[in-house]
């Protein structure tokens, strides 16, 4: 008895790692027929875009959508703010005071820097090149 059992725990734990390799092959041979199965139907899905696209009615739709196309004396309407009321974006609240008052006048502020930068009489020189002699 005590032999019987010896011969099925070796057994067992020589079968273990065979089986453990058994079953990972099989989930991975599980996962490669999904993968096959989803560029199958990416195959067909552009398949039927490339036969949609060799419609010449097709190709007229689709240029008068996306590019706003029209034939010779067709007047196209565009409709502005056509969501609806619900998707419409609400006007939010200032975050406050400060941010929304500005304190100086930004153009002369900017014609004042440009004009301080451009009399300036040396730049800082940089790295490995010598400064230019000042006259």
């Amino acid at each position: 008895m005590v032999i019987m059992l010896g011969l099925v725990v070796l057994a067992a734990l020589v079968l273990a790692p065979t089986v453990g390799t058994y079953l990972d092959q099989r989930q991975q041979i599980a996962a490669l027929q999904e993968a096959v199965a989803l560029s199958e139907q990416e195959v067909a899905d552009l398949e039927a875009q490339r036969e949609r696209w060799t419609d010449p009615a097709y190709i007229t739709t689709q240029a008068r959508e996306r590019l706003y196309y029209v034939r010779p004396g067709e007047v196209v309407y565009l409709v502005d703010n056509d969501l609806p009321a619900a998707q419409v974006p609400q006007e939010e609240d200032e975050v406050s005071d400060e941010v929304a008052v500005t304190r100086t006048d930004w153009m002369s502020q900017l014609v004042r820097s440009v004009a301080t930068a451009g009399l300036a009489r040396t730049a800082a020189p940089t790295i490995g090149v010598p400064a230019p002699p000042v006259p």
